[in-house]
């Protein structure tokens, strides 16, 4: 990190700022990214058949039984409580550190934590739904890994552990190499999902969508003035690969 990222410090534990509706409603937006079939990737059962090495944790976890939306949920107005977050205050304080090694603050770039990513792990890791309950059973796995792995090197939690000492064990998890060895297969597996989670909270979130450019719903003053000469030609040359000009 340079002198001009700022990460979360672990200091005091992590306390929600989001309310209950507002992450469901992220929650859905969030289910409704491009990010989405990533996750279902790295979820199938392919995963289940890799070598469990002696410092997985593979925690023995009870699945979450609460009702979800329905089939018609309403994304404007969502429930109140659809569901209870089930993430403990320790974890969600690791959650918090690691999604700020993840996005730290970058000069006027928000860090994760300063746009309240946590709180949608959270709701996301608590939802009763398959694709949810698979990141669920490898982001707690990799939690317990990584204070187990950091008092194995250091000594102490995760948490209260140097950067130097947190980006030592981060760096053995997040490049594809790690993927190689059975030592960090399972880790690296596991960080993947964390990250692309982190990543796809982060630019859903207003200061995020604003960080890379995104407009959004802007109006246009006047009348819409149609396609660019650009778009037509761009148009047309896919119409003539796929042979349907007339």
């Amino acid at each position: 990190m340079n002198n001009n990222e700022k990460k979360y410090s672990s200091n005091l534990p992590y306390t929600s700022h989001l309310t209950r509706r507002d992450t469901l409603k992220w929650l859905g937006l969030l289910s409704s990214t491009a990010a989405v079939p990533a996750f279902a990737a790295l979820s199938s059962n392919k995963r289940s058949t890799a070598v469990m090495h002696p410092n997985w944790p593979n925690l023995k976890l009870e699945p979450i039984n609460a009702k979800g939306y329905g089939k018609d949920p309403n994304l404007i107005l969502p429930p109140k409580s659809a569901w209870p977050r089930t993430l403990d205050k320790a974890q969600l304080t690791l959650i918090a550190v690691m999604s700020d090694i993840i996005v730290p603050r970058d000069g006027d770039s928000p860090s994760a934590t300063e746009v309240n990513v946590p709180d949608v792990v959270d709701e996301w890791l608590s939802a009763p739904y398959a694709w949810q309950q698979s990141d669920r059973v490898s982001i707690l796995n990799l939690l317990a890994w990584l204070d187990d792995e950091s008092a194995r090197r250091f000594h102490v939690r995760f948490v209260d552990g140097k950067d130097s000492q947190q980006k030592n064990i981060v760096n053995d998890i997040a490049f594809k190499s790690a993927y190689q060895t059975e030592l960090y297969k399972l880790p690296a597996q596991a960080f993947s999902k964390l990250r692309r989670l982190v990543l796809a909270a982060y630019f859903c979130s207003p200061q995020g969508t604003k960080d890379i450019g995104y407009l959004g719903n802007v109006p246009i003053a006047g009348d819409y003035p149609g396609p660019t000469k650009e778009a037509y030609k761009h148009l047309d040359g896919v119409l003539q690969e796929l042979g349907l000009t007339l």
